[in-house]
């Protein structure tokens, strides 16, 4: 499994330089992103951890707390962690979960 460590300011040049990395990586099976020194993120790196997630084996994410409260806030935790709870989307979902 192939590790790479995400900077504590993930914003657009940030990921430019990492998307090589992370795709030959993603290339030759699973993939860890070590993610917990990150203190600041944007969405075009955002974007890139949820593609890695889908992609081939996919990724693994150690979140910080900060990564983990913005993806929560934006609705991403269940795209990129493994351990988030599952909420209920739609209407049928929480009627569902009453029965």
């Amino acid at each position: 499994m192939s590790i790479i460590s995400l900077p504590p300011r993930c914003d657009r040049a940030a990921a430019e330089a990492l998307l090589p990395e992370m795709i030959a990586a993603l290339g030759s099976g699973p993939l860890a992103i070590d993610a917990r020194g990150c203190t600041q993120i944007g969405q075009v790196m955002l974007q890139i951890l949820v593609s890695a997630r889908r992609t081939g084996e996919g990724a693994v994410i150690q979140a910080s707390p900060m990564l983990r409260d913005t993806a929560r806030r934006l609705g991403l935790e269940p795209e990129l962690f493994d351990d988030a709870p599952v909420v209920a989307t739609t209407r049928a979902d929480i009627k569902g979960a009453d029965a």
